[in-house]
């Protein structure tokens, strides 16, 4: 068993550690309310917009544009939203797992890192990375994702990535938090094609002045609007998954303290038996 100072530091040194954790929910609680809160009121643009363009080029016919049809490259980009700090249960750890054991291959694929762990964590098993904007993501703003999306539609436009993906966190309340793999680019419209196939016809889309020129306005307002729906998400989903982890911590330390307590009372309770028997053992000896 071991000795009384040793449990006695032990249970010191949780109890530390417990303060720790309990500060740290404390303060992610804060942080989730105000994120949730941001999370909640951009989630309906952020979802009427996926739904609206991908409606739409569903009414437009069959357009050749660089932004619907493939452009030939086999290489992927993935817009990968993680965080800059751990201490965060399986947020982090999920969100990678979606990729690495996903069905994309290391070599097709290279990333748009927002948040350090995701980067690391990638970089660590030799994927590519094209970017890294992970200071973003502490305070996500609508002029980040802009930049984002016009640096990834750039490397499209040139050929030298064929797809676009988002991958992120979504919140869907403050226990549930859902690792999402959405495509971005080339719009794809044939769910929305059969669905207007099975309502009466409508009339096709029409664009003032051009269509090209509309897509060229439109599909990179899209792109901006989901990587910030996307940040947005991701934040509020780091909070809650913060403020759990940090919850069980403490909860963890509490069940520790009380064992410790346990234990040492036992030592202590033997000591003092022993000392007693000790002494008597002494009387005896003299008398």
């Amino acid at each position: 068993m071991a000795s009384m100072r040793n449990i006695k530091r032990r249970k010191v040194s949780i109890q530390s550690t417990q303060q720790i954790t309990k500060a740290m929910k404390l303060v992610s609680t804060v942080k989730l309310q105000r994120a949730k809160t941001r999370a909640e009121h951009s989630k309906a643009y952020f979802n009427c917009m996926y739904e609206t363009v991908t409606s739409l080029l569903a009414k437009t016919g069959h357009i050749k544009h660089p932004y619907l049809t493939p452009n030939g490259s086999m290489k992927k980009a993935v817009i990968l939203i993680t965080s800059n700090r751990g201490l965060a249960g399986g947020y982090n750890s999920n969100i990678v797992k979606l990729i690495t054991k996903g069905e994309m291959k290391k070599d097709d694929v290279a990333f748009y890192a927002i948040g350090k762990k995701g980067r690391d964590a990638l970089l660590r098993n030799g994927y590519e990375m094209k970017a890294d904007y992970s200071e973003v993501i502490e305070e996500p703003a609508y002029v980040d994702a802009m930049a984002i999306c016009n640096e990834v539609l750039e490397a499209y436009a040139k050929g030298e990535i064929g797809e676009i993906y988002l991958a992120y966190t979504a919140f869907k309340n403050t226990v549930s938090h859902i690792p999402t793999l959405m495509k971005l680019l080339p719009v794809e419209a044939g769910e929305q094609e059969n669905q207007q196939k099975e309502k009466k016809a409508e009339a096709l889309m029409n664009f003032e002045t051009d269509e090209e020129e509309a897509l060229n306005m439109i599909i990179p307002k899209y792109v901006t609007s989901l990587i910030y729906g996307g940040m947005v998400e991701a934040v509020a989903s780091e909070n809650g998954a913060r403020m759990q982890a940090m919850d069980s911590a403490t909860s963890n330390a509490e069940d520790m303290i009380s064992k410790l307590s346990l234990q040492y009372n036992r030592a202590r309770q033997g000591t003092i038996t022993q000392e007693l028997t000790e002494i008597i053992a002494g009387a005896e000896a003299i008398s």
